[in-house]
């Protein structure tokens, strides 16, 4: 098994594990061992991990689900929502990326997968506001990674604000990689929050080649604030539920669309 598997391995064990907590309510280090048939020491290293990003409460040999206390929470709703579609995107995207390549990865969970599929190429240079993401490859990947720095979002793990796009002034990247809340023809893409949607445009300026990964059930749906217009994305990359006729729209505007195949990437 490459190291590449084995992250991938890893990141499916965690959501296997934040799964049978939320729904036993408790679980032991001992019972995880048995179900995954890993070591003591990999179970507390991804309970240490799961905490971190809030998705549950270590215990004295074991955890308990946060589930209650993290109800209203969006990263940890949207981290179980559409698993195989983000992943598959992800994916996909990751093969955007070459060696030595310069790229910006927007806050997301679809966003953070690409992030943990892109851990080995070597000498890459990352941008991001996203705390989640920068985690990932600064632990897994010798990735240079550059955060914006601003406020951190209550909850969000994200970072705005005047001094993250401040940052963003002087970048130039080859790619982008953007998540989104809503995506038209008319009103292009869309985020709820002002603050972060004013970060994304500073992302969409700074990058040679605008790439939105946007599951299908974004399509047709408009948030408050536009950070893009349609004719400033160069790529959208979706997975295979999209509705054609809406996936050709966008074609005749000029945006190139890529399908992640979901069984593929099963």
């Amino acid at each position: 098994m490459s190291k590449n598997d084995e992250n991938i391995f890893a990141e499916e064990r965690k959501r296997l594990i934040v799964d049978l907590v939320n729904r036993r309510i408790k679980i032991t280090v001992s019972e995880l061992c048995d179900e995954f048939g890993v070591s003591p020491a990999t179970v507390r290293n991804d309970l240490r991990e799961l905490e971190f990003a809030g998705l549950l409460k270590r215990t004295h040999g074991g955890a308990l689900s946060n589930k209650k206390t993290n109800f209203d929470l969006p990263y940890t709703e949207r981290l179980v929502e559409h698993q195989e579609e983000k992943r598959a995107i992800g994916k996909l995207a990751a093969t955007m990326v070459e060696p030595g390549d310069k790229i910006i990865i927007d806050i997301g969970t679809t966003t953070r997968e690409l992030a943990m599929m892109i851990a080995e190429i070597s000498d890459i240079t990352v941008v991001t506001n996203d705390l989640e993401v920068a985690y990932y490859l600064n632990s897994h990947s010798d990735a240079k990674i550059l955060l914006t720095g601003g406020f951190l979002r209550s909850k969000f793990n994200s970072l705005f604000g005047q001094t993250a796009i401040d940052t963003l002034k002087d970048i130039n990247a080859d790619k982008a990689f953007l998540s989104a809340e809503g995506m038209t023809i008319e009103k292009g893409a869309t985020n709820t929050d002002v603050n972060i949607a004013l970060v994304k445009r500073e992302f969409v300026r700074r990058a040679n080649e605008v790439v939105l990964l946007c599951d299908s059930s974004k399509f047709g749906k408009c948030a408050f604030m536009k950070f893009a217009d349609a004719a400033e994305i160069d790529l959208i990359i979706t997975d295979e539920y999209a509705d054609e006729k809406i996936l050709n729209q966008y074609r005749n505007h000029g945006i190139n669309v890529e399908i992640a195949s979901i069984q593929n990437d099963n």
